[in-house]
């Protein structure tokens, strides 16, 4: 359940929130914005809305599938529609390449993409957010400022966006059953 106003957002590439906007996907890839805490790892923040980016997509990174509409562009726009916002239901640390090996059918990226993100710092954990993707009853323009600008995974917004009538991408009952299958596939490729 989202709260009734937002005001961080994570930025991620245009393509990828189209693909959890629509429920292609509903997982993301993250090293950065996840904390050690007591217990275990807890993610900066949990429900957020969705910051589309558009300067680093690459069509090699993504499968064809993807790859349609999308052109390479020198600079972000000036403006950003935010549209859409999700909760991580759950945060899991990968321990191989194998597990997103299974993970095949559930997201858009290629390979390339995927070696990429286990091969960035190595040192440190690569994880997997299971999230639940939620279309804004209105979306939202705002001002693509400096302050949103650069290699960040988290902008703190200007002002707070209205989440109250936000719908939720994937009806409850089939969301827990694809959860439980992405988590079904994951265990069993962790050895």
């Amino acid at each position: 359940m989202l709260p009734p106003t937002i005001t961080v957002a994570l930025k991620e590439w245009a393509v990828v929130c189209h693909a959890l906007e629509t429920g292609r996907q509903m997982i993301l890839l993250r090293k950065g914005g996840i904390v050690e805490a007591i217990g275990g790892f807890e993610l900066e923040h949990s429900r957020f809305l969705l910051f589309p980016t558009y300067l680093h997509q690459n069509v090699s990174m993504l499968k064809a599938e993807a790859q349609a509409g999308l052109s390479h562009t020198s600079a972000e726009p000036e403006q950003i529609t935010i549209g859409s916002a999700a909760e991580v239901t759950d945060l899991i640390r990968l321990t191989n390449r194998a597990q997103m090996d299974a993970l095949e059918a559930e997201h858009i990226w290629a390979p390339p993409l995927i070696d990429m993100r286990f091969n960035y710092r190595p040192k440190n954990p690569l994880y997997l957010l299971i999230v639940r993707a939620y279309v804004l009853a209105a979306p939202v323009m705002i001002q693509n400022t400096p302050e949103y600008a650069g290699c960040k995974s988290w902008v703190p917004l200007s002002r707070p966006i209205d989440c109250t009538d936000a719908k939720p991408v994937i009806a409850d009952e089939n969301f827990l059953e694809h959860r439980n299958g992405i988590r079904a596939l994951i265990a069993g490729s962790a050895a």
